[in-house]
């Protein structure tokens, strides 16, 4: 007893010194508004020319940190899956749902439009902390803040909208896109759908998306465990709201016992954005936006003493002991994401500088009569990967039997660009290769390089098919 005590009182005096720190709502505020000056500045800054991130369906490339990829090159598409769906399970059995609260577009956009729009701006709201009280929509003056609220919340969706599409468009595209309505249909179509669907989930499905349809609240608790940080109710202190079973007391905490520091103000439930009672213990619900901690903070300090709602873990809670950040699963997150983005870098610094696609023709060869030789036709598609123009050439590994017929001189290929070149090989003495028992074919190793760069080369396998000899004595 003397031990909590002692605990308490230096919970207290942590929490009298931290009176002065900025309030959690204030500091997602200030998140937030970096998240979005970084959301809205991230597709106009380029390394090179290249984005910083841009997955271009159009232009079948992938910009990620400066450097292009093409879509032969996605290989690197399954460790950065990999790395954002491990990275949130880290997060979410780290602090629970942190991204839900901190950085989720929903969150920041209900935020912005709630408590901006509706609350400061037009009144439609009376106060910021009470989430509870629904607006009297029977008065027309409120009827017209809201249409007022969603029609200013529309300009917002727009840019949001096309901010996103800047994503797989490069902006200047979208632009030059949009100017053009009428031959751009597909895209202007995602745009409106994106910002129209921004607008109904926002100003009407509001918090039921977080509670109703996103999936994550689901995963989250498979994720939790007694170490994992939320916002937590100390019912010690405070007194048990509610049964084991969920069903709340018909006395209040302070009618129970007097030794009860709840006073039952349910602050923390008007503040509540998902409309919880975090009194009750952890639930599917809870966004981890502190809302709550904020409220019974400020309540609690008329009374000299700390939160009764904390951002901690139910063991720190209970054992009155620091939070353990570092443990076995957390631990386990770390090395596996480390070890994923190592092999991430090792890969994506093998980037090829050219790439070269080879399609044989439909027809496997053809008879010279008039020499006969034997021709078969290929179709290369160099890409040029680099940065700046190259001439590229090729030739034939450890094969003297045939010739390149088609083309004779380099191919010069400007930066990200393609171009596709018909190809002509041809076997003077044929018969030296053909069989009896059928087509026959000679396996090739082609080696494409740059001719003003001798460090940029790839080698492609394909074959060389030889007609029977029945065919080449007629």
């Amino acid at each position: 007893m003397e031990e909590t005590t002692q605990t308490t009182e230096k919970t207290l005096g942590e929490n009298t010194q931290s009176k002065s720190k900025m309030p959690y709502r204030k500091r997602r505020y200030v998140i937030y508004s970096l998240i979005t000056a970084f959301a809205l500045i991230l597709p106009f800054i380029s390394i090179h020319g290249n984005q910083i991130f841009l997955l271009s369906f159009d232009r079948g490339e992938l910009h990620l940190l400066g450097v292009v990829f093409s879509v032969q090159e996605l290989y690197l598409m399954p460790f950065l899956l990999i790395l954002l769906f491990v990275g949130i399970f880290f997060m979410t059995s780290l602090g629970g749902r942190v991204w839900c609260g901190w950085s989720c577009p929903q969150t920041i956009f209900r935020v912005i439009y709630r408590d901006g729009i509706e609350t400061k701006l037009l009144g439609l709201r009376k106060r910021i902390s009470d989430k509870q009280k629904k607006p009297d929509y029977a008065l027309f003056s409120n009827k017209l803040k809201k249409i007022i609220a969603m029609a200013l919340f529309s300009v917002i969706a727009l840019v949001a909208a096309a901010d996103f599409l800047f994503l797989f468009v490069r902006p200047n595209d979208f632009f030059t896109y949009i100017a053009d309505p009428l031959n751009h249909k597909i895209l202007l179509g995602f745009w409106l759908s994106i910002a129209l669907f921004l607008v109904a989930d926002v100003t009407l499905i509001a918090e039921n998306f977080c509670v109703y349809i996103c999936p994550y609240c689901r995963v989250q608790s498979v994720l939790y465990d007694n170490d994992t940080i939320m916002a937590i109710y100390d019912n010690k202190r405070g007194g048990a709201v509610y049964a084991p079973n969920g069903i709340k007391n018909a006395l209040a905490p302070k009618k129970q016992n007097p030794e009860n520091e709840c006073t039952n103000c349910v602050q923390c439930v008007k503040v509540c954005p998902t409309h919880i009672d975090i009194r009750k213990g952890m639930q599917l619900e809870c966004i981890n936006c502190l809302e709550c901690v904020d409220a019974c903070t400020s309540v609690m300090a008329h009374y000299n003493r700390p939160s009764l709602v904390q951002w901690s873990s139910p063991n720190s809670i209970t054992t009155h002991s620091k939070i353990k950040y570092f443990r076995l699963k957390t631990i386990a997150y770390m090395v596996f994401l480390s070890i994923i983005f190592i092999f991430a870098i090792l890969v994506g610094s093998k980037k090829e500088p050219m790439l070269l696609n080879i399609d044989r023709d439909a027809q496997l060869y053809e008879i010279r009569k008039t020499s006969g030789s034997v021709d078969n036709y290929y179709t290369f598609l160099f890409q040029n990967t680099d940065s700046k123009t190259h001439k590229y050439y090729f030739e034939l590994i450890n094969n003297d039997t045939l010739e390149i017929l088609e083309p004779l001189e380099p191919i010069s290929v400007m930066p990200g660009k393609k171009i596709k070149k018909v190809v002509t090989l041809r076997s003077k003495n044929p018969a030296n290769n053909a069989t009896q028992s059928g087509v026959t074919k000679q396996n090739l190793i082609i080696k494409a390089y740059a001719v003003d760069d001798e460090k940029i080369f790839v080698e492609r396998k394909t074959f060389f098919a030889y007609p029977p000899l029945h065919e080449l004595q007629k």
